[in-house]
């Protein structure tokens, strides 16, 4: 299954911040959406970065309340890796799993045209695996 098949199923909706918003803004457009990260754009179409409820905590824990009044581009992740909507959702999980993050951008061209979360991939292969197995078992039932 494909990145693609996400992307039709949830929208290619993806709520962005740019790098000169405030963290404020930022934590009130997470919870307004119950997002748990943002990309970040700058032009509205290429990403700039992204910024994490992880990222916000931990800079909570190094600024403490000023934190609120920062920008996101002093806060983001910069070096983001995306994923095209042709990406095959096992390698795109592995690749969070071992690169220890949540979130990917989907890219064409440059472009933004959705976000995963490591939640909707779940959720796919899920429902994958559990289509086969229902296959399966009709199989197994027909041939007896």
């Amino acid at each position: 299954m494909r990145v693609k098949s996400i992307i039709s199923d949830k929208g290619d909706t993806v709520v962005k911040v740019t790098s000169s918003d405030t963290v404020r803004t930022t934590l009130l457009r997470l919870k307004t959406h119950n997002f748990g990260a943002l990309v970040v754009s700058d032009d509205g179409e290429q990403v700039s970065g992204i910024i994490s409820e992880r990222d916000l905590v931990r800079a909570m824990v190094d600024h403490g309340a000023g934190t609120l009044d920062m920008v996101v581009g002093e806060l983001m992740t910069q070096n983001v890796q995306t994923c095209s909507p042709e990406d095959d959702i096992e390698d795109v999980m592995d690749t969070m799993t071992n690169g220890r993050f949540r979130h990917m951008p989907v890219v064409v061209a440059g472009r933004i045209v959705g976000l995963v979360s490591i939640g909707d991939l779940v959720k796919h292969r899920m429902r994958e695996l559990v289509d086969e197995t229902k296959a399966l078992r009709e199989y197994v039932t027909d041939y007896r």
